[in-house]
């Protein structure tokens, strides 16, 4: 397939970062932005850790981004929180002009002896519509091969459409690398009247033990023969790189020539796998804000 056919004109993209812990890793990160807002990003998000964890540099890494004249996205996670301290939360997003939100359950964090007032991201969603209106547009994730924490695919289906009867705007997909598990999400989850966009998170494959690490732990597949595949390249690092570059333009080729209505990568930080996949695709320089 012709990557520059295959994909339409302009694609909203999307990038994910998590706030770095070292003077370093900031200024390593403004400059992987900066690199990255070539791509005219529909907006940038930031994770969130529960129970605080990394909130402060949450909020640090998003005020960058609005300072430097993109949308930054906070994630927000609701586990162990309490009604007051989600309402507070909200008013300093306001005050500092964010716009979107990433609604999440989170982890429970260890030491936190209940979850909350906030059992489910849908009881999240709920509270910040009666709290704040249409201000934030609010992402939900989705999980096309199943959230490793639900008791079924058809339970993990209805706490999805759950969260967007509670007024999500759009969702954001784990990664995966299985584009038919995708579509049958999307077809499933339309069925139950849950028609909002769901936009593809990607994952770029630059390393393998840590994909394959962070894969098990959250529950995404990796094909059979890609492990094969980069357990047979061992410490070949330029090959990994190469094979991954093929692999996610590839599926990212078949999400767009599908309908896909866009991209969401987690950069992981790094700018260059990014760049590259979307160089292959024809999408410098495309995307709306």
């Amino acid at each position: 397939m012709n990557a520059a056919n295959a994909a339409p004109a302009a694609v909203p993209v999307s990038f994910e970062f998590f706030p770095p812990k070292t003077p370093e890793g900031i200024e390593k990160l403004r400059a992987v932005r900066q690199q990255l807002y070539a791509l005219q990003p529909q907006f940038c998000s930031v994770t969130y850790g529960a129970g605080g964890s990394t909130q402060d540099g949450t909020l640090q890494a998003v005020q960058a981004i609005l300072d430097e004249g993109q949308q930054g996205a906070s994630h927000f996670t609701c586990v162990g929180a309490s009604r007051d301290s989600v309402r507070e939360r909200l008013a300093l997003f306001q005050s500092m002009g964010v716009r979107r939100l990433v609604a999440l359950r989170g982890d429970l964090p260890s030491g936190y002896g209940s979850m909350g007032e906030f059992r489910y991201a849908a009881d999240l969603v709920a509270f910040i519509r009666a709290e704040t209106g249409d201000h934030f547009h609010l992402e939900v994730a989705a999980y096309p091969e199943m959230h490793p924490q639900s008791r079924s695919a058809q339970a993990d289906l209805q706490a999805y459409v759950a969260k967007v009867q509670a007024g999500a705007n759009s969702a954001i997909t784990q990664f995966f690398f299985n584009a038919d598990a995708y579509f049958r999400f999307v077809d499933e989850a339309r069925k139950l009247g849950a028609d909002v966009p769901v936009v593809p998170g990607i994952m770029p494959i630059t390393n393998a033990s840590g994909l394959l690490r962070f894969a098990d732990s959250c529950g995404a597949e990796v094909p059979r023969w890609i492990r094969l595949r980069l357990q047979g390249l061992g410490d070949d690092a330029a090959g990994i790189r190469a094979f991954g570059l093929d692999v996610v333009t590839h599926l990212c080729e078949q999400l767009l020539a599908a309908g896909a209505p866009g991209l969401h990568f987690y950069t992981m930080n790094q700018s260059t796998a990014v760049l590259e996949i979307c160089r292959r695709l024809g999408l410098a320089g495309a995307g709306t804000r």
